[in-house]
């Protein structure tokens, strides 16, 4: 394995209510390495999106961080001071938000937004700055006339790119994306997947996706850790995890994926559990077709069936 960009031990994300405690991230544990792109996928509330906040240290109360460690460039996250947080974010650790209408400034230009951002973490003039813009358009397909326009005058997936040209303003090591195609059509979601996949290729830059979609997952990362009920089930490389999956769930997410083979999509029966009150044993057993008694009393074991390829059910090993 290449070296390692990013370590998660043990997060557990809660959140408070009058009904009780949350528990939408639970024991996540995952390793991110360099120049790879790392996907989380998952079914909507699997708490995917909680995970990415836990990540950035960006929970907001009720939300808060119970326990855990989030190793980024030999240091704890975790017990950073806010202030030290903050010059780390861009600088090192870039975000590229779900709404991007929403986290784009809409009275100001995108040349003065990302300018803005190189300015307040580099001593950069506003010339130098404004060079770097240019070129951060150029890499992401998008005309010079861009840096000139205000949000409301972008298309989603132009919005979109330019969420991911703030991301990469600072030349960060790593940049998490959280379902960066959600809202947009198919065509634009093949230009922003694209834009990613370059990011990669010049920049050099280390990616995690959050999404969904398992298409995109297929199209773009190189190993993929599905979640399920705030905890990964199975990760492994992108072939593994679609060719050769072992966790029911797991193999339920691929049959989903639509295909010309099926004449009918294959759905997962029943609902997803509340973070409430998760099921005891294995999360997955109350729709698990080959759910066993123990399933019902035993939390599954992490375990690694081959390098690289870990999975967390009573029906491996």
């Amino acid at each position: 394995m290449s070296e390692e960009i990013l370590r998660v031990e043990d997060l557990r994300v809660y959140y408070t209510s009058v009904l009780g405690e949350y528990k939408v991230v639970d024991c996540v544990d995952l390793t991110v390495h360099k120049d790879e792109i790392f996907g989380v996928a998952g079914e909507s509330g699997c708490g995917k999106s909680t995970l990415v906040e836990g990540v950035l240290r960006l929970v907001v109360p009720p939300g808060y961080i119970k326990s855990g460690r989030v190793i980024f460039n030999g240091v704890d996250l975790i017990t950073l001071d806010e202030e030290v947080l903050r010059k780390i974010r861009f600088k090192e650790l870039a975000y590229v938000p779900q709404g991007s209408m929403n986290s784009l400034n809409p009275v100001m230009r995108v040349e003065d937004q990302i300018t803005e951002t190189i300015q307040t973490h580099e001593e950069a003039s506003k010339e130098e700055a404004k060079g770097r813009v240019a070129e951060l358009l150029n890499v992401l397909n998008l005309p010079p006339e861009t840096a000139r326009m205000y949000p409301h005058e972008l298309s989603g997936g132009m919005q979109q790119r330019v969420c991911i040209a703030a991301a990469m303003a600072l030349d960060p090591r790593l940049i998490i994306a959280d379902e960066p195609t959600t809202a947009l059509d198919v065509s634009v979601q093949r230009v922003v997947l694209q834009s990613l996949q370059d990011v990669k290729e010049k920049l050099k830059a280390t990616v995690m996706i959050v999404c969904h979609d398992m298409a995109v997952h297929a199209e773009l990362a190189d190993r993929v850790a599905i979640m399920y009920a705030a905890k990964f089930c199975e990760i492994g490389d992108v072939y593994t995890i679609f060719e050769k999956p072992l966790h029911p769930y797991v193999k339920a997410l691929v049959s989903c994926i639509p295909s010309l083979s099926r004449r009918a999509l294959v759905g997962i029966p029943g609902m997803a559990p509340s973070p409430l009150e998760w099921p005891t044993g294995c999360r997955f057993h109350p729709r698990c077709p080959s759910a066993m008694p123990k399933c019902k009393s035993e939390t599954p074991k992490m375990i690694e069936v081959e390098p690289g390829h870990y999975v967390a059910c009573h029906l491996i090993g």
